[in-house]
């Protein structure tokens, strides 16, 4: 069994804790906190993350799942931590949304970032049950620029799982899951005025 402190907490989603592997600094486990959580919707991620893993996808903007351990706190997921160049855990995209003041290198390392990440999950046909600020992080390169990865929500929320399996289905979901993504940021972000920028293609 591994055992975790609070001193270890990094993050809280709707449903679950993160926490730093305490025995893998490279590693997180979430964990579930939320007990009225439908159990079947975390089967369903690990199960897309299995197909993604067959599918040998570039895990370039995605961490990867590395299965469930026993923790003091219950079972717990075990994912790759996104880090910066300088080991500091990455920080979520609304992190850096909520200041209005953001320099026009960030603004540059945002657009160039979301347009990265938006290709990369139509070319590796990723599919997301819902885009949001707070599920996706900004990992600072060894450039200087922006990786961003998308840390929770990953799967298919379809009752016959299609898109997986069929490319233009895929790609069609894919861009309309990240049309209302992109609306949401400037309903949420309203008083951020660099935003509509950021977003312009």
């Amino acid at each position: 069994m591994v055992h975790i402190n609070k001193d270890s907490f990094i993050g809280k989603g709707h449903h679950r804790e993160v926490h730093i592997h305490p025995d893998n600094p490279n590693r997180c486990i979430k964990i579930v906190v939320d007990l009225t959580q439908d159990p079947g919707e975390e089967e369903k991620e690990k199960s897309y993350y299995r197909h993604l893993q067959k599918r040998n996808i570039s895990w370039h903007m995605l961490p990867r799942y590395h299965g469930d351990i026993m923790t003091n706190l219950g079972t717990g997921s075990v994912f790759d931590l996104i880090t910066n160049i300088d080991g500091s855990v990455a920080k979520t995209l609304g992190f850096y949304l909520q200041s209005n003041e953001l320099t026009h290198t960030h603004q540059q390392q945002l657009k160039k970032g979301l347009q990265n990440l938006k290709e990369y999950l139509l070319t590796q046909r990723i599919l997301t049950q819902g885009l949001a600020h707070r599920n996706i992080v900004c990992q600072i390169t060894q450039t200087g620029d922006f990786n961003l990865c998308v840390v929770d929500n990953i799967g298919n929320s379809e009752f016959i799982p299609l898109s997986q399996f069929f490319r233009f289905r895929a790609e069609k979901k894919i861009n309309k899951k990240w049309q209302r993504f992109e609306s949401k940021l400037l309903t949420e972000f309203a008083d951020n005025k660099a935003l509509p920028l950021v977003l312009a293609n």
